[in-house]
């Protein structure tokens, strides 16, 4: 009995071991990541690119000059995605702009111009069924005058509707239906019969207008507003923030480009101080070896010192220094020319080197304050954005204001009827021999003409909806007002740092002279064994910090003059670059036109002959 209990214990655990084993694949297939697998092939551009440069590679001999014109040409070529230094493609992906933006808001099925104006299409739409009954009855009023019926009948329905903007509907209808059955009360033994209708109804109070039906489309919801008006004010915001990104991109660009720029004369410069450097050191050496005065330990040590100080700044210069591995770093050339390479679509590595060709303005510039106060309040593409917002909300209130009002709708309707035993028969001048020949006849017209009316108690929702309205407005506003000011506090500051950048520049530029003659004058009493060492390596020092800072100075000057353009906005034509939209629809030209025709002269003046809603493009 042990025995067996032993056996029965070990296959029991024998079996739950082979379970668990047979479940790790499952588990693991389960579990581990999986990739998807793209129908169309990425460009494989980025997986060939060579080691980058950097000190432990050769120095490049090959240079590529580039203007910053050409930079930014090529920015805005290459650029299928705006891209920016901080890496928020990787980390919010959703928030990057790209060039497609204001297309895919023109083109949005649900929220789109065109989505708006397919509310106004004219629509088809058709039914046909087939039936064959047979049923018992209980009441021979119901089957005709027998209890056993039996049936075979075929309807169709087709109908075209339209609706317009000023609330109206038409609609056209066609009934065709056909009865076979077995009632003894029946004329026929089959019989057809072919109605046509036409209906139009009209909106009176809600939903009725042109500016209603332009805003809001055809929401009879407060506060859902899908007319064309809207829609286009929307292609016009995107419009405005792709206008912003271009702006963003040509700025990064610029600033990308001169601190290229700095870092080759920062490199330069650094480079003069090293080799100085170097002949202080080996005249100090020289001495010691010939056991002179001023070769001693001590100051051949301070000599190697300041050497290998400037070839550290060299090493820096050349190759630049992450600190946090995106955005903080220390200016170098390739790590400079690394991100002007990105920023205008080039690989990140290149047979030629990058070097900017042209030279940063020197020359003092003058800001009128009143003109640069004039051009940033109507320039700025962040106010003109507001601006398209505060027109979507007046819009908006004026639409929500007709749901105060009660549903009033006038309908007629107008219904030819034929009747026959036959759908179509030629040659038959019965009166119902055919449905379509009794149709033609005209003799069986109805006519219907009446009102209706509705409205809830109270209309809290559409209340609510004027309210909201109102606050969105005056939010919309608010803002406004405070990016304006807020301008204006970002061009006085602008135009201020243009000033003191300028005059920096010319205190930095005698400073930097001051200190190269006062090198020059203590290298060559130096060389006449009349004054010490330190006090050569501190002016060597002196000089190579004011030919850095005078150099540092020279980009700010210019990074300022860009920032001014920047912030009353004009940075786009001062950078050469023009944006445009495309021609507008013939159909919006023709309206153009119709709405000047329909102007006229009163005092002088344009008045126009009826109230229109214009978002400053086209009357859609």
């Amino acid at each position: 009995m042990i025995f067996l209990c032993a056996v029965l214990a070990i296959v029991s655990g024998c079996q739950h071991f082979t379970r668990k084993n047979a479940d790790v694949p499952y588990l693991q297939a389960a579990t581990a990541i999986k990739y998807p697998e793209l129908d169309q092939v990425i460009d494989p551009v980025a997986h060939f690119t060579p080691r980058p440069v950097s000190l432990s590679s050769e120095v490049p001999t090959s240079f590529r000059e580039i203007s910053l014109e050409e930079a930014v040409k090529l920015a805005l070529a290459k650029s299928t995605v705006f891209r920016d230094l901080g890496g928020v493609v990787l980390t919010t992906p959703g928030a990057v702009r790209t060039p497609m933006d204001p297309a895919i808001q023109e083109t949005d099925p649900r929220f789109g111009p065109q989505a708006a104006l397919s509310a106004f299409d004219a629509t088809f739409a058709a039914n046909l069924f087939f039936e064959k009954n047979d049923r018992a009855l209980n009441n021979e009023f119901f089957g005709g005058g027998t209890r056993i019926l039996r049936q075979e009948a075929m309807v169709y329905q087709a109908e075209i509707a339209k609706r317009t903007p000023f609330g109206s509907e038409f609609t056209l209808r066609n009934f065709i239906d056909y009865d076979d059955n077995n009632a003894p009360g029946n004329a026929f033994e089959s019989a057809w019969n072919f109605n046509v209708e036409a209906e139009y109804r009209q909106s009176l109070l809600r939903g009725a207008g042109i500016d209603f039906g332009r805003i809001a489309g055809t929401s009879n919801i407060p506060g859902v507003y899908n007319g064309v008006l809207v829609a286009r004010t929307n292609t016009d915001v995107s419009i405005a923030d792709f206008e912003l990104s271009v702006r963003d991109l040509v700025d990064e660009v610029e600033d990308a480009y001169w601190n290229l720029y700095f870092a080759y004369r920062n490199l330069a410069s650094r480079i003069a101080a090293r080799d100085a450097a170097l002949a202080t050191w080996r005249r100090v050496e020289a001495l010691r070896d010939r056991g002179r005065i001023g070769g001693e330990a001590d100051k051949e040590a301070e000599a190697r010192e300041q050497y290998y100080r400037f070839q550290e700044e060299v090493e820096n210069a050349l190759s630049g220094q992450l600190f946090d591995g995106t955005t903080r770093s220390e200016t170098g050339v390739y790590l400079a020319e690394r991100r002007l390479r990105y920023l205008v679509g080039l690989p990140a590595t290149g047979d030629e080197v990058l070097r900017p060709s042209d030279e940063p303005t020197r020359a003092e510039i003058f800001f009128d304050w009143e003109i640069c106060l004039e051009e940033c309040l109507a320039n700025r593409a962040e106010l003109r954005r507001q601006k398209w917002m505060i027109k979507r909300r007046e819009m908006e209130l004026l639409a929500s204001r007709n749901f105060l009002l009660p549903e009033l709708d006038v309908v007629a309707l107008s219904r030819w009827r034929g009747f026959g035993e036959n759908f179509a028969r030629y040659h038959d001048s019965a009166p119902f021999a055919s449905a379509l020949g009794n149709f033609a006849d005209g003799n069986f017209q109805e006519t219907q003409v009446g009102v209706e009316l509705a409205f809830p108690f109270g209309n809290r929702q559409a209340h609510a909806g004027v309210r909201n309205a109102e606050f969105l407005l005056a939010r919309e506003r608010a803002l406004l007002f405070e990016q304006e000011q807020r301008v204006v506090h970002d061009l006085s500051n602008a135009l201020a740092e243009v000033e003191r950048s300028y005059r920096v520049l010319q205190t930095v530029f005698n400073r930097r002279q001051a200190a190269k003659e006062r090198t020059e004058a203590l290298q060559a009493a130096f060389d006449a064994d009349k004054v010490p060492l330190n006090i050569l390596l501190d002016a060597q020092r002196r000089l190579a910090n004011a030919e850095t800072d005078y150099d540092r100075t020279l980009i700010s000057y210019s990074d300022a003059i860009r920032r001014m353009h920047l912030t009353k906005g004009t940075l786009l034509e001062y950078s050469g670059v023009h944006l445009s939209e495309g021609p507008w629809p013939e159909k919006a030209y023709e309206q153009g036109i119709d709405r000047l025709s329909r102007q006229k002269i009163i005092d002088n003046k344009l008045v126009p002959t009826h109230r229109v809603i214009s978002t400053g493009t086209a009357e859609l």
